[in-house]
């Protein structure tokens, strides 16, 4: 998945990331250390290291040209990342700032109070409180509180579809349920796969269920679950939701060995790109991989809208869900608590969010939509950056919203749903269960 366009492996490689063994040794300089960076002391940042930790470096080297207390980049191999962090956290060599992702990747630090609530400095900073989107300030929140200042580009889950296979149909973008379920009946007639889905890799199945609860149920069902209150799977919207996706399977919406595609091996956007498949619901980096797989299909023929309406849903159609962004916190351990707030400050710049765009990725900034002209793909990405900004809700990933303990078990049973191995009562049950 790489072409320059956006930074997948927030989003794919944390998998590995969250059951990787640690295999980091050595301490590094901890909270608001003070020996090798000057006479001010320095602070260590930890950030996913990836093809976008380039921006993160060139912000603190410009940073630590006028600050007396110096930022220290450690970038942590992705694999490494999430052990690397929970286990520093609790060390002498804690990080004083961290990448993170947000909602469920926090708490256990939230909950042991290891970070520090920026809440009021957020509100009370024009630079920090004006500087971002506010569905993108929310969705890294926790129970109202915020921990998080966002650091790197939107990812939120479109759905792709081929225009030719549209156009030789004579089909419209699908807008409603009924658009959709049109669509499938066609397509299926015609030999075609409506609908790709990476099925072997699990994770791209949670991308259904995140919509159809969102379209059916309202971005409040979820909100509880993610809360702490697992009585929350046992609302009606979870069963219909479960209960849509079984019919969708059925009705061969999917193929019929979607369970045996993947995703991270480019099975799924093949399916698109060759024409086999008509629609494809992935986070927005499927335009990268799609560019760098089959350029001229990704140029001319690759389109993309939002999820369509529910019929008796609740939900708002320009609600968004996906992976809004990543954030940096603060340890509230450091010693340098204000020069830490002054560099997640740096965030909110033009320079930063110009920084951001170069680098193929769309801001979350607010004064973004400004340098979209100079991105890649202006019309995609200003769709997207449009589509974020216009949502009242952007709920994030289900397994990054939750913590480990619910989003693992969580993941199987919704791998069993789509593979036909248990009911939408028995999922409901298994997750309501989950303790």
């Amino acid at each position: 998945m790489r072409s320059g366009i956006f930074t997948p492996g927030t989003r794919g490689t944390r998998w590995v990331a969250a059951g990787a063994a640690m295999a980091m040794a050595g301490l590094l300089a901890g909270c608001g250390s003070g020996g090798s960076g000057g006479g001010g002391g320095s602070i260590t940042a930890y950030v996913y290291g990836d093809d976008a930790v380039k921006v993160q470096q060139a912000a603190v080297d410009s940073f630590n040209k006028t600050s007396d207390v110096k930022v220290k980049l450690v970038s942590v191999p992705g694999t490494d990342y999430v052990n690397k962090l929970r286990s520093s956290m609790g060390s002498p060599s804690a990080p004083d700032i961290f990448f993170n992702w947000g909602g469920g990747s926090i708490k256990p630090y939230v909950d042991s109070k290891d970070l520090v609530d920026l809440t009021s400095t957020v509100k009370n900073d024009a630079t920090l409180k004006d500087g971002f989107l506010p569905s993108i300030m929310t969705a890294g929140s926790l129970d109202g509180k915020i921990y998080g200042v966002p650091m790197r580009g939107m990812q939120p889950v479109m759905l792709f579809y081929n225009k030719s296979l549209f156009a030789e149909h004579k089909l419209q973008v699908p807008k409603t349920w009924e658009d959709l379920q049109k669509a499938i009946t066609t397509f299926k007639a015609a030999g075609i796969i409506p609908f790709a889905l990476g099925g072997a890799d699990k994770w791209p199945e949670l991308m259904w269920m995140e919509y159809l609860l969102d379209r059916i149920g309202g971005p409040e069902v979820f909100r509880k679950i993610q809360n702490g209150d697992t009585d929350g799977w046992g609302d009606p919207a979870v069963l219909k939701t479960a209960q849509t996706v079984k019919e969708l399977i059925d009705d061969g919406a999917f193929g019929k060995n979607f369970n045996s595609v993947d995703y991270g091996n480019g099975g799924a956007p093949t399916l698109l790109n060759k024409g086999k498949a008509a629609m494809h619901l992935m986070g927005s980096w499927e335009y990268s991989t799609q560019l760098g797989k089959a350029p001229e299909f990704a140029e001319k023929d690759l389109g993309w809208t939002a999820f369509p309406t529910v019929a008796g849903g609740v939900g708002d159609p320009a609600n968004v869900v996906g992976n809004p962004t990543n954030y940096w916190s603060v340890n509230a351990r450091t010693k340098h608590k204000d020069t830490a707030i002054a560099f997640l400050k740096t965030m909110a710049s033009k320079t930063y969010a110009q920084a951001v765009v170069d680098n193929g990725d769309i801001p979350t900034t607010s004064n973004a939509a400004s340098l979209l002209s100079s991105s890649p793909n202006p019309e995609f990405a200003n769709a997207q950056y449009q589509m974020v900004q216009e949502a009242p809700s952007f709920t994030l990933s289900w397994d990054q919203a939750l913590e480990a303990q619910y989003a693992t078990p969580m993941l199987t049973e919704i791998s069993k749903l789509f593979a036909g191995t248990t009911t939408p009562e028995k999922f409901v049950e298994a997750m309501k269960a989950t303790r």
